[in-house]
């Protein structure tokens, strides 16, 4: 599957065209050609630091940047292996604590691609087998590595033993590949579950859990969910976590969005429940509040964008594409729009995703929606857009891209009481305006 990647650097592109030539025609899943690769490449995959490995819907990202913010808290090296990128396909693999230079990145996929012939690996087979080379050669602690899509036939379950595994929210997302259910869903993620390994997931419904369940004992994996083997909970302003080992009173994240205590529960609860590196509980504590994730409910600076609207106004951005996510950005706005204050929301969607359950979470407020397209991708035309937020009692207009609703938005300002704006949608649609606004992730 094509993930359109750019690179300003020639040698990189030069490879990610050649990628594109290479994959296969059709979306298909399977690790046939991961496992072949690798085979071709050595084995890069039994041979990484101990890994942690993490699954979900939404919030495995920011699952991975508490386990990373952890590890580096704690004085160790860690690689990180994430997907998508937002500005730089770099941001997906970082070593030992730096995004990954043009130069290794261009030589790892030359010589993944010069192994791949005749296999047909897909875009995101190919750049999994790079990190796990990179992961091999340069030295570190530890590895973090999110998966992909799924998780029982994602390009990053040929790790044969990582340290402990993980599952964060589950919701429906890329329904076409795992199923309409949520118990197939989970039936997918726990895919990640391996023998002997520790998996530790939040806690969902019975019939959701029991999948999950009935995955990790077929595998001999140890299930160890929120709620029986480790629990917390947010009161008093403190986060408040415990399992067997004892109990610890936290700091709450510095990431924004209710829904972040529970990521930072589950990253501890899985540094606790493994035993291949020990980390302190100074490092708990400290990882809560260094954690950052970009275009999660993330508060842009002045830049060319932000500059657009008057003094006062706030401008967030926010990559929720799926229900369950935008439940979480809609929550975090209902306390945080006081009742004077106009708020807007720019949406962009990729056009295989279900804009009217994005956008129910937000229905009948006090909304003016400005429906954009998402440059480069197949997507809901604004105008569709604009239908569906009507549909759900908004105020929506269309707009030719973002830097014209903010223009808009500036115009129709009242300065005695600045907007608060929220950009939600496709993270293709994120990364551009992290670009526009001089905001690379780093």
């Amino acid at each position: 599957m094509l993930d359109h990647a750019v690179s300003g650097d020639q040698r990189v592109q030069r490879q990610l065209d050649r990628l594109g030539r290479l994959s296969p025609g059709t979306d298909t899943l399977g690790l046939d050609r991961i496992g072949a690769l690798c085979d071709q490449l050595g084995n890069p995959e039994r041979h990484l630091p101990p890994v942690f490995h993490v699954a979900g819907t939404n919030g495995k990202g920011s699952t991975c940047a508490f386990l990373r913010a952890a590890i580096e808290a704690s004085g160790l090296a860690v690689h990180v292996y994430t997907s998508p990128h937002l500005v730089r396909f770099n941001e997906r693999i970082r070593i030992a604590g730096t995004l990954i230079e043009d130069a290794l990145l261009a030589d790892l996929l030359e010589e993944v691609l010069d192994a791949a012939d005749g296999i047909g690996p897909s875009f995101f087979e190919a750049t999994t087998a790079a990190a796990f080379l990179a992961f091999t050669r340069i030295p570190a602690d530890a590895c973090v590595i999110e998966v992909g899509l799924g998780g029982r036939l994602d390009a990053t379950n040929v790790i044969p033993d990582p340290a402990v595994g993980g599952i964060a929210q589950l919701g429906l997302d890329h329904q076409f590949f795992l199923g309409h259910r949520l118990e197939d869903v989970a039936a997918e993620k726990a895919g990640i579950a391996k023998p002997g390994v520790a998996l530790v997931t939040q806690h969902y419904p019975d019939r959701i859990a029991n999948r999950v369940g009935e995955q990790a004992a077929a595998a001999g994996a140890r299930w160890l969910p929120r709620g029986a083997a480790w629990d917390a909970a947010v009161y008093r302003g403190k986060l408040h976590y415990r399992d067997e080992a004892g109990r610890l009173e936290l700091p709450l994240p510095r990431l924004h969005g209710a829904h972040q205590a529970m990521n930072a529960a589950l990253a501890i609860a899985m540094i606790r429940h493994q035993a291949r590196i020990a980390l302190p509980e100074s490092a708990l504590r400290a990882a809560i509040g260094w954690a950052e994730w970009p275009a999660r409910l993330q508060r842009l600076a002045e830049g060319p964008l932000a500059d657009r609207l008057p003094t006062g106004a706030e401008l967030w951005l926010d990559g929720g594409h799926n229900p369950a996510a935008a439940r979480a950005v809609a929550d975090f706005f209902r306390g945080h729009v006081p009742s004077e204050r106009p708020f807007h929301i720019i949406f962009g969607l990729l056009e295989n995703k279900d804009a009217a359950g994005v956008l129910k979470p937000f229905a009948n407020r006090a909304i003016t929606l400005h429906a954009v397209p998402v440059p480069g991708h197949a997507h809901h035309s604004p105008a569709a857009l604009v239908e569906a937020a009507r549909g759900a009692g908004l105020t929506a207009l269309p707009a030719a891209d973002v830097g014209d609703a903010l223009a808009w938005i500036g115009r129709h300002a009242d300065r005695a009481e600045p907007p608060i704006v929220l950009i939600l949608g496709s993270l293709y649609l994120a990364g551009e305006v992290l670009r526009a606004n001089g905001q690379l992730p780093t």
